[in-house]
């Protein structure tokens, strides 16, 4: 096994990257898409429609309920009956009016005689309606039309010109003739704040919109309020008017300033409006879109942490194999290619330092016979104990290296010729006193040379071989060198 380059671990961190990105950014967007169609589609199916529910049971209460007050006063004998008989008593209209307001909450309450043209109020008679007289337009639309009533916006004369929403009434005889029209109004403002009032509950826009797209309610801080007057003029949505207006009903969606929107309408009959409820996905994509983006961040942080955790594990791969490749299993010491480097760089450092140089070169005496003796599992054992002592003998600064089978090299830095024979001597000693097996000592033999300037490894180490042989032919045990030679 080698260890992996700089541009190989290079390449396989960016592509373990890439993998890790492109999972994890495929598995958000699709987490992120199918939650924004389940709530778009939440939104459609269920929570416009609710909303639209809720808010029409609401308006029976707030604003059909006019429509059924006006159509009960329609159809009440007495006011028929005081009609018929000629419009007596204009105090019995004036009670029955208040009682009417009184009663039931109404913001006014009027009655407008066919025969006499007089407008009855709650506060007596208000005035004569004319046909050239603008203001009366409504009266004479009401008596012509085939419906049974009307829902319209106009000022209230008897409320210092109030803007009232009215529900003019056509009144009939016992014969089904036209003999007056009858009513109750709301104030806008009081209808207003009841859509506001709407909007604030269910978190909706809400507005209604008559037949021609007009849209003749609406809170004025939503959209559709009093900036836009018809569906037309609200942008994206002018496209789908029309069919919104032909159909009466149903869900929509369009999309305007950037936001999508969804909106559900439906036909109210009573007032012959419709009513719009409009959500934007904008707060409910949003909630996702931040889910999105802290999904992508700790993607990011644990894309970041892997590749944190496999550039460690590549340094340490990469270091133990460099340690494999230039440390000796056996004995932990260098091996011998190891040496060849550390040596060259010692080399350099004298040279520059101008420091003396020295090697020691020895082997185990007869550690072939003790291998045959023993065993290999023993003479292991040597080796390693040997290791184990020049690794503790030895300065820091100092290379030692497994040479081959029984043989070592030590390479002394600023050290002289003298030093390296002392060294090798209490070497050769402490070797001595190592335990091979019981009654049987360790020797070495050793050679001992100083390293000369501008000489290369192979000369270096051929001369300390030399003078290794020289120890083994002067009887072994012994310590030799250049110029001198020591003996047990």
């Amino acid at each position: 096994m080698t260890p992996l380059r700089g541009t190989d671990r290079s390449k396989l961190m960016a592509l373990v990257c890439l993998l890790l990105c492109c999972g994890f950014l495929a598995t958000t967007l699709i987490s992120y898409f199918s939650s924004r169609g389940a709530i778009r589609s939440a939104i459609i199916d269920t929570e416009l429609p609710l909303t639209s529910d809720n808010v029409y049971s609401e308006i029976q209460r707030d604003l059909v309920r006019p429509v059924l007050i006006s159509s009960m006063m329609s159809r009440d004998t007495f006011l028929r009956d005081w009609i018929i008989e000629g419009e007596g008593d204009v105090r019995q209209m004036t009670r029955y009016l208040k009682e009417v307001m009184s009663h039931y909450g109404a913001f006014t309450a009027f009655f407008v005689s066919d025969a006499s043209k007089t407008y009855y109020h709650a506060d007596g008679v208000l005035k004569h309606v004319a046909p050239e007289e603008p203001r009366d337009a409504w009266y004479f639309r009401v008596r012509q039309m085939k419906e049974p009533y009307e829902i319209n916006v106009d000022p209230d004369l008897a409320n210092r010109d109030k803007l009232t929403i009215f529900i003019n009434y056509r009144v009939l005889d016992y014969q089904g003739q036209y003999i007056g029209a009858t009513g109750v109004g709301l104030t806008v403002d009081a209808v207003v704040a009841i859509i506001q009032d709407y909007q604030r509950r269910f978190g909706r826009t809400i507005y209604f919109a008559n037949s021609d797209g007009d849209i003749v309610l609406a809170g004025r801080s939503k959209e559709g309020g009093e900036q836009r007057r018809n569906i037309r003029d609200i942008p994206g949505l002018r496209d789908l008017a029309d069919t919104i207006l032909a159909s009466k009903g149903g869900s929509f969606e369009y999309e305007s300033a950037d936001i999508h929107h969804f909106v559900n309408v439906r036909y109210i009959p009573e007032l012959k409006w419709q009513l719009f409820v409009v959500k934007d996905d904008k707060l409910a994509v949003s909630n996702v879109q931040r889910a999105l983006y802290f999904n992508l961040l700790v993607c990011a942080c644990v894309t970041l942490l892997v590749l944190t955790l496999l550039y460690i594990s590549f340094n340490r791969y990469n270091k133990a194999l460099e340690e494999m490749a230039a440390t000796d299993s056996l004995t932990g010491l260098a091996n011998r290619h190891a040496l060849e480097l550390l040596l060259e760089q010692a080399m350099r450092e004298a040279t520059r330092q101008n420091s003396p140089l020295t090697a020691i070169l020895f082997d185990i005496d007869h550690f072939k016979a003790l291998n045959d003796s023993l065993g290999h599992l023993a003479g292991d054992r040597v080796l390693r104990h040997l290791g184990q002592l020049l690794q503790t003998n030895l300065r820091t600064s100092d290379i030692a290296c497994r040479w081959g089978g029984e043989e070592f090299l030590i390479v002394l830095k600023d050290t002289p010729m003298e030093v390296a024979l002392k060294v090798a001597e209490t070497l050769r000693l402490r070797i001595a006193e190592m335990p091979a097996a019981p009654n049987e000592a360790i020797q070495i033999s050793a050679g001992v040379v100083a390293w000369q300037v501008g000489e290369s490894i192979t000369a270096l180490l051929e001369r300390a071989d030399v003078q290794l042989y020289r120890a083994k032919a002067a009887g072994r045990n012994t310590v030799c060198s250049d110029t001198t030679a020591t003996t047990s």
